[in-house]
């Protein structure tokens, strides 16, 4: 047999195939061992699941639960943090962006061709402009114009379009939420419209409204190849809430191995805290789960006091729709169909200054680069903590980075224009 020429090239090539499929090992070592373990519990069976994702929808979920160790130190509790920024997504939406469009295509609500819309202040929009084309769809996006501009600039780059409109309340018809409703009415109207002329083609120019079918394609905003329009409806829609009860309870079970004492986090839409908190509480009654809530929002009064009240609203000092704080996608004045799901055992409020010192000592002392909702959940670990005492377990939602919030809540010059500059060494912001 002929002597293998190895020329440096093939050398080269040697080495790169090598340093990849090394690269493949240690990144799976790395996830399988950081991955929360209870050291006392007994090993058990791996997850008969597949061994590989189909296409990206198939890489959402079944994120890590790992231990955030400067806060399990510093408060004797073991405190979890579920890594749902490790989606493909970026963030815990991506979870509800597949249930939601999966639900409405088996209903007949949406069909491949449509278009998706949907009012968001950034993560849920950015998770269903990533997936939407997975099922062969387009995404239509309707934005408060005073949420961070990278937010926008990343749905546009994945290919959907992106409204920014001026902040309204809920009962506004301009509110981004309304709009993205109308727009979902209108792409219905025009599929109709063009199905009307195919199927009458000698009355192409029929009039509709007082105008001609032809005429009313140039004030749509939707191609013409579109098939329909459904609006995702993330607050009221309860296919948020069962993306949770059905995939994020679960998993926090299983990961814990039931060894769970409490669960907390924020709420937005209310679908995350609404399904881990039933899933956890059906499985077991005495676990407790509570919410922690920015500055402005209704909930902590809902959660405590029975009632939706907000001293800022009472007072008219609202500065920002829909409230007061710099934290993004979490707090809201209302009950939404998903929050009303959860099962609580109580509230903490937390401030944006807590937050920001939060982010910090984070990044800081675990090299956690954590969003602005994120690091609220990890102040409500440490509160729940606090309140429960050493030697619980303690599980929160570590939502997405802070890569979508570099404008705003990691900007130095904006806030120190709010006098919400970090300046904590420690823990010392919470009382440790």
């Amino acid at each position: 047999m002929a002597p293998v020429n190895c020329t440096n090239g093939a050398i080269v090539g040697c080495v790169a195939v090598f340093s990849l499929s090394l690269a493949t090992l240690s990144y799976f070592l790395f996830n399988q061992q950081r991955t929360f373990k209870n050291p006392k519990s007994k090993s058990h069976k791996p997850n008969s699941c597949k061994k590989y994702g189909s296409g990206i929808v198939g890489l959402i979920g079944n994120t890590p639960l790992i231990r955030i160790n400067s806060l399990s130190d510093a408060t004797g509790c073991e405190i979890l943090g579920k890594a749902e920024f490790l989606n493909p997504g970026g963030s815990v939406k991506d979870r509800i962006a597949v249930k939601i469009i999966e639900e409405a295509l088996a209903s007949g609500q949406l069909a491949p061709g449509g278009v998706v819309t949907e009012g968001s202040a950034g993560s849920t929009a950015i998770s269903l402009a990533t997936v939407a084309p997975a099922y062969g769809c387009k995404c239509h996006v309707v934005i408060p114009d005073d949420v961070a501009i990278e937010k926008s600039q990343i749905i546009e780059a994945l290919g959907a379009t992106v409204e920014r409109v001026r902040p309204v309340s809920i009962t506004h018809k301009d509110h981004f939420v309304n709009v993205a409703r109308r727009r979902a009415e209108e792409a219905n109207e025009q599929a109709a419209n063009r199905e009307k002329s195919i199927q009458t083609p000698n009355k192409d120019k029929e009039q509709t409204n007082g105008e001609t079918f032809e005429e009313q394609n140039d004030n749509y905003v939707f191609s013409s190849g579109c098939t329909g329009g459904f609006f995702a409806d993330q607050f009221e829609n309860l296919a948020n809430y069962r993306a949770h009860y059905e995939g994020t309870g679960p998993e926090i079970w299983e990961q814990t191995e039931g060894k769970v004492h409490a669960f907390v986090a924020a709420a937005g839409t209310g679908g995350t805290v609404a399904g881990v908190s039933q899933f956890l509480k059906d499985k077991n009654a005495n676990i407790k789960c509570f919410l922690i809530d920015p500055p402005g929002s209704g909930l902590f009064n809902r959660v405590t006091r029975g009632v939706m009240y907000s001293k800022e609203e009472a007072e008219g000092k609202r500065l920002r729709n829909p409230f007061d704080t710099i934290t993004e996608g979490i707090g809201i004045n209302r009950l939404t169909q998903n929050f009303m799901m959860a099962k609580l055992d109580g509230a903490f409020r937390g401030t944006d200054k807590e937050a920001v010192e939060m982010s910090r000592y984070l990044l800081k002392n675990d090299g956690l680069f954590l969003g602005s909702s994120s690091s609220m959940n990890c102040v409500g670990a440490v509160r729940v903590a606090q309140a429960m005492g050493p030697g619980h377990t303690i599980i929160t939602i570590l939502c997405d980075n802070g890569m979508r919030h570099l404008s705003r809540f990691y900007k130095a010059e904006y806030l120190s224009q709010l006098d919400l500059s970090p300046t904590a060494t420690g823990l010392e912001f919470l009382g440790l």
